[in-house]
């Protein structure tokens, strides 16, 4: 009986460019949505520009004190011209991308008093979501969230958002340009933020509305991850999706502070990134694996 050959595996790619200028280890990079401009953060507090084209610096800046570094850089088609860098001191803050490069000066800072390694997540949205008030074509039924599938050995359970009281509901639904979600002061919670504003919206779960009995976050750990997102069926309401430490993620809709939509518990440990797919459902990585669910 033949043998079957197995298909060769493709060597990794080599890299486009090799761009080199840090002095410290580099802890997180982004592309710009419509500038030739990749930005880098590192843990010696800089935050460094550089043109894809020549594959050189184009300006850099000491956007966080040496000891907390910048951790986390966002950019994103609702900032426009502007970036947010976040580091370990507790802030997370706005720079311009002037013609000469970064701006000197922070345009705001947020203070957020959270000092670990959580990264921001800059609220991502489909091309067509625009905000309820605004005359939007996003569908305002009251539509059940969709369900995580249950898998064996996982846990799970949903809460429809549309029972019970709907609070915070003013100022959350929008096209979520200007906010940003971020693990919070309280290591178990998650907090949403307004950017322009520098103001905290909400924090998840709201400390009113659970006990210390029901709490759904205290017995989980650290919140290692978060993302932020505007399904097609929310209504133009932000959704977050939490990972923790002992491996379980939650989905919160801000309609619905005291209780996650859902929680289940794919990995055996901590969850280091999440990855809405809006078109298809959710990616999910942890140390050594990905899980993709619908």
């Amino acid at each position: 009986m033949a043998s079957i050959e197995r298909p060769r595996r493709r060597p990794p790619p080599d890299p486009v460019a090799v761009l080199r200028g840090h002095r410290a280890a580099v802890n997180d990079a982004c592309f710009h949505p419509s500038l030739p401009l990749l930005f880098s953060g590192a843990a010696d507090g800089e935050l460094r520009a550089w043109d894809t084209a020549s594959h050189r610096t184009a300006s850099s800046v000491w956007a966080h004190a040496g000891t907390a570094g910048v951790y986390s850089v966002a950019a994103g088609a609702g900032l426009g011209n502007k970036i947010i860098s976040q580091g370990r001191d507790g802030t997370c803050k706005c720079w311009v991308i002037e013609e000469a490069g970064l701006s000197r000066r922070p345009l705001l800072t947020v203070k957020t008093s959270t000092y670990h390694f959580c990264k921001m997540s800059l609220v991502k949205s489909p091309p067509f979501t625009h905000s309820v008030r605004s005359g939007s074509s996003c569908p305002t039924n009251d539509v059940e969230p969709q369900r995580v599938a249950i898998e064996e050995n996982t846990e799970s359970y949903v809460v429809n958002p549309t029972e019970g009281p709907q609070e915070h509901e003013e100022g959350i639904t929008s096209s979520g340009q200007n906010m940003m979600a971020i693990a919070g002061q309280e290591s178990s919670q998650v907090e949403l933020w307004d950017i322009t504003s520098a103001r905290k919206i909400i924090s998840l779960p709201e400390s009113s509305s659970v006990t210390t009995k029901d709490h759904p976050t205290k017995q989980k750990g650290l919140c290692m991850a978060v993302q932020a997102f505007i399904p097609y069926e929310s209504a133009g309401y932000v959704n977050i999706l939490s990972s923790y430490e002992d491996g379980s993620t939650l989905w919160w809709d801000v309609r619905k502070p005291g209780l996650p939509l859902s929680s289940v518990k794919y990995h055996s440990e901590s969850g280091v990134q999440l990855y809405p797919l809006l078109s298809m459902g959710l990616a999910m990585v942890g140390s050594q694996e990905v899980l993709m669910i619908k």
